[in-house]
């Protein structure tokens, strides 16, 4: 009998259709438990979920059964449809079309979940765009359409 055995971890990255400070203080930490429920659902276990007003940064590992692709798109679509049922504020609330999503060493894991975990001092700093081309950088990503990711 075969066995296929998978680790992957991931440090995804997504924003609020055009970056629009809509997390709010009052449900962000529901938000982000809502997001682990959904990856768990998906066999995909959240190991940090944390952001700003704008964007996600989550720390994950990838379930072997589903693709990245297909899981953004049900975490997003389906958080999409619950902000809107806890925030009747929030009726127009949308995640951006695309998302960076980075592989990440195991002996590296925790060094990001500190990142993660530091994100609103972080962002005193430095701007959403400023972080990810930053990782786009550090990452070798050479090209990206500006015009398709940030909106």
């Amino acid at each position: 009998m075969g066995q296929s055995l998978s680790k992957l971890y991931v440090h995804l990255i997504f924003g609020t259709k055009n970056r629009l400070p809509l997390i709010n203080k009052e449900f962000e930490q529901r938000l982000y438990s809502y997001l682990a429920g959904t990856f768990k659902k998906y066999e995909s276990t959240a190991i940090i979920i944390n952001g700003a007003a704008d964007h996600v940064h989550i720390l994950f590992v990838l379930s072997k059964n589903i693709a990245l692709a297909k899981l953004l798109e049900e975490v997003k679509k389906q958080s999409s449809k619950w902000i809107k049922t806890i925030d009747k504020n929030n009726q127009k609330f949308a995640w951006q079309i695309g998302y960076a999503a980075f592989s990440v060493s195991g002996s590296k894991v925790d060094v990001v979940k500190k990142y993660i975990e530091n994100q609103k001092e972080h962002h005193k700093k430095k701007t959403f765009r400023e972080e990810v081309e930053e990782f786009l950088k550090q990452y070798d990503v050479i090209e990206y359409d500006e015009k398709y990711f940030w909106s």
